[in-house]
């Protein structure tokens, strides 16, 4: 399985979005236990929370969904796509 994943942390008020083979939560425990280097954009603060995740059907889906939240750079278009789970299921559709 394969996921598009959101992280939020309120200390620095920004997302970071990447995609992984791994379940998001222990994703998410990697960024906080500095898996991935003390240098990395995670690294900075210790309050992240999974925001949200997308399950997807292949790597190529799951990165083409991680390429368009990131081209989008709205923390507005973030919310809304945990608000409304229905604009979801329309990223799935048009990266099939």
């Amino acid at each position: 399985m394969y996921y598009c994943y959101l992280l939020y942390s309120k200390a620095l008020d920004r997302f970071y979005i990447g995609s992984t083979t791994l379940q998001p939560a222990d994703r998410l425990e990697s960024h906080l236990k500095e898996y991935y280097g003390k240098t990395k954009f995670t690294s900075k603060v210790k309050d992240w929370e999974l925001y949200y995740s997308i399950e997807c059907e292949t790597k190529e889906q799951a990165m083409k969904i991680e390429r368009h939240l990131k081209r989008m750079k709205s923390k507005m278009y973030y919310r809304n796509l945990k608000k409304y789970p229905e604009n979801a299921v329309k990223l799935l559709e048009r990266y099939k």
